[in-house]
């Protein structure tokens, strides 16, 4: 179900999960070692979380990426590392593919008990915010993920170790928080069905005006409640999430597209040209023409 809590399953003699895919993200293959594949139905379409830590790499693809309360554009190439029940959304447009690994190494868990695992708590406890690599060692862990796909047994479970010691070892300007604040939602809530229900129609919807009372009837939730719980799961009240869904709509357009900054802004939901401009400005410290330029002098 769209938006519930996934629940990850591990194949027999592994202690992780890999998924691919080729197209979308509704169709996944989950690969076991030795090249055996089992389609699945994925959930990266939909707002959600799960207990299991994730890295995800795009191998191409485009749309928006949503992680905690942080809301930007996907980019072929990109690698990103999720901590425990940390709210992700990947909004594609059009096809993409990809490789995922899951992997769930809780207190008490026999990993742990290896003196060299203590490396990595500091890179799982900054994970809680999502980690955007990039340079050497994106590339590095890159190729290491492709390897993984054909590995099997001990040879799967050292790139693994690979990974984590590539991950652990990478400066802070290869791997950067993506949301503002770590989160860590309870293993169940009742609330997250409707706050993925909230999400979706907000993305559907965010070029018209956005009506509060047919959120609160799709969700079927009272006012006071969907404003806390909004804010709770998502890190940012409406408003706020609202317009970042419009502006990275909008960063993508003057890249990808020659229409007229006033055409690009009316389209995106912003009716008010000259405030518009002053958000733009306030939140990227530039004017969208001036963004625009330096995004296509450096592409």
């Amino acid at each position: 179900m769209p938006g519930s809590r996934e629940h990850i399953q591990l194949s027999a003699g592994s202690s992780f999960r890999l998924l691919r895919w080729d197209r979308n993200l509704r169709e996944v293959d989950v690969v076991h070692p030795g090249n055996r594949v089992e389609r699945i139905v994925g959930v990266g379409n939909a707002w959600h979380f799960h207990q299991h830590m994730e890295l995800t790499l795009f191998h191409n693809g485009a749309g928006t990426r949503f992680v905690g309360d942080h809301i930007g554009p996907i980019v072929p190439g990109e690698l990103v590392m999720l901590g425990a029940n940390l709210p992700h959304y990947w909004h594609a447009l059009g096809d993409t593919s990809g490789l995922s690994v899951q992997w769930d190494f809780p207190t008490g868990h026999p990993f742990w008990n290896l003196p060299e695992a203590m490396a990595v708590i500091p890179l799982f406890r900054h994970a809680g915010r999502g980690l955007y690599c990039t340079g050497r060692t994106q590339r590095e862990i890159t190729q290491l993920m492709k390897d993984t796909v054909a590995g099997g047994g001990l040879d799967r479970m050292g790139l693994l170790l690979r990974i984590f010691s590539a991950l652990a070892s990478a400066s802070s300007a290869e791997a950067k928080p993506l949301s503002t604040q770590s989160f860590s939602l309870p293993a169940e809530t009742t609330y997250q069905l409707a706050m993925s229900v909230a999400v979706r129609y907000l993305i559907a919807n965010f070029r018209d005006e956005v009506r509060m009372e047919e959120i609160l009837k799709f969700t079927g939730l009272s006012k006071p409640t969907f404003w806390r719980q909004f804010k709770r799961h998502t890190g940012k009240t409406l408003t706020d999430f609202l317009q970042e869904i419009r502006l990275t709509e909008v960063r993508r357009q003057l890249i990808e597209s020659k229409r007229s900054v006033i055409e690009i802004s009316l389209s995106c939901g912003f009716m008010q040209v000259s405030f518009f401009n002053r958000l733009f400005r306030r939140k990227y410290g530039c004017s969208p023409s001036e963004y625009r330029e330096r995004k296509r002098r450096k592409r």
